[in-house]
């Protein structure tokens, strides 16, 4: 097996691409930051790269700094060539499917400082909540409550770790129709997004409803109007994910229609000293 590595957008594009669209399901993740490079986002500072395994790709893994190793779904016997491969690049962490993010921790030789356990749903069958109000698409007025939003969800998300300026994401993302508000009384009250379909898959994300307007079903009814407007723009496979440590949002989502597909994790790993 052997990696290798590229700061070239076309050169990871035509290697690994193929490879991570025969599963957009488990590599959703890889395949929506793909699409996010190509518009210019987190620069020109990144790694990223692929494994062959007897002239077959078979893996493939990015990083975009400020943020973690992001995994695709890779053989878990390569996760240790892969860790003595980067180990003169620092990551603030690991991310990707649970086996693999743990295995790459542990051969990094670095310590664990912090675990956020995820899990992966696709949608079957989608159903309405109940709710007051109404969705309407984000324009650019919104941009800066959007962004607003975008930090707030992050820093909850992953709190104490290093977030990159949100405002350049929010501007894309709202140009491209990618963001839903839902509306009650006239006002802003919660937000998700969706990424554009990629081989028909779309992931719902980021939903972040403000502290003080939860538990009035705005989440679910946002998810539930983001996840329509996904469908109408092609989208045949949906995706979401959550935080295990939130049971509310996991419940809230199955509601929905949406099944667990599989469980992931973000691995927070100190500095080498």
């Amino acid at each position: 097996m052997i990696w290798t590595f590229t700061d070239d957008l076309g050169v990871f594009s035509d290697a690994a691409e193929a490879w991570l669209r025969r599963d957009p399901v488990r590599n959703t993740v890889p395949l929506t930051v793909l699409d996010r490079l190509r518009h210019g986002l987190w620069g020109d500072d990144r790694m990223l790269g692929w494994l062959t395994d007897g002239g077959e790709v078979r893996g493939a893994v990015m990083h975009t700094p400020p943020h973690a190793l992001l995994l695709g779904d890779i053989p878990l016997g390569s996760v240790p060539s892969l860790a003595e491969a980067v180990r003169d690049r620092d990551f603030p962490g690991v991310s990707g499917p649970l086996a693999q993010s743990s295995a790459f921790a542990s051969a990094s030789g670095l310590r664990e400082t912090g675990r956020a356990s995820q899990r992966l749903y696709r949608l079957e069958t989608l159903r309405p909540p109940s709710s007051t109000g109404t969705a309407r698409t984000a324009k650019d007025g919104d941009v800066e409550l959007v962004a607003r939003w975008m930090r707030a969800f992050s820093e909850e998300a992953e709190p104490g770790a290093s977030h990159d300026d949100p405002l350049p994401q929010a501007k894309l993302r709202v140009e491209r129709g990618e963001l839903v508000l839902w509306e009650d009384g006239g006002q802003p009250v919660a937000m998700a997004g969706f990424s554009r379909p990629i081989t028909g898959m779309s992931r719902i994300g980021p939903v972040y409803t403000p502290p003080g307007l939860r538990g009035r079903g705005y989440g679910s009814a946002v998810t539930h109007a983001a996840t329509r407007v996904a469908e109408e723009a092609g989208a045949g496979l949906l995706l979401l994910f959550t935080d295990l440590a939130n049971p509310t949002s996991n419940s809230i989502y199955q509601a929905l229609g949406y099944r667990p597909v599989a469980d992931y994790a973000s691995i927070s790993l100190a500095p080498r000293s």
